[in-house]
């Protein structure tokens, strides 16, 4: 419907632009020259109008799949950012729940060797004190054997029971 007037309109005026210089006796033809290009830039856009038309509309289409493309990956990336800053706290947190356990075993770890290092403690004074005990017997015994040796052996000193046992009980003790 446009295009329809727009050529009527122009085959209505191209008479005047054909004749535009005849009556005139200016020597300026700036009026000529105005109609003239009006009528070449109607006569380009009519030509050229449906292409041009397209060109912009598929150009700006064009554009437009870019500018959707480039958002869609920025909020892929933002997307990944954001998994990201979950999974860094994720880290930490583990990452504090295995030194809170590393602790908590190494002090576990700490308490049952001061307790095997107390038993054993324990162990050897206990050991200490029956190696005393059994010394103590051995060194009576030898004593013992030995005074009775002594007193066995010298046939001249004439000693009672008695006196044999008072004699081995102040060396016992």
């Amino acid at each position: 419907m446009v295009r329809k007037l727009f050529v009527l309109i122009m085959l209505a005026f191209a008479p005047l632009a054909l004749f535009a210089s005849e009556g005139a006796e200016t020597n300026y033809d700036i009026v000529q020259r105005t109609v003239n290009f009006v009528i070449f830039a109607a006569i380009l856009w009519y030509l050229l109008a449906d292409k041009i038309k397209a060109f912009f509309a598929d150009r700006s289409l064009s554009i437009q799949a870019e500018l959707d493309k480039v958002q869609d990956t920025l909020k892929e990336s933002q997307a990944k950012v954001d998994d990201a800053a979950l999974e860094l706290e994720k880290a930490k947190k583990l990452a504090v729940e295995i030194v809170d356990g590393a602790n908590a075993e190494i002090d576990s770890i700490k308490a049952k060797i001061a307790q095997a290092v107390d038993n054993e403690i324990a162990n050897l004074n206990k050991n200490f004190d029956e190696k005393i005990k059994v010394e103590t017997r051995k060194l009576k015994v030898e004593i013992v054997e030995e005074v009775l040796n002594e007193l066995l052996s010298s046939e001249n000193i004439g000693v009672s029971q008695d006196e044999l046992a008072n004699i081995v009980l102040k060396k016992v003790a």
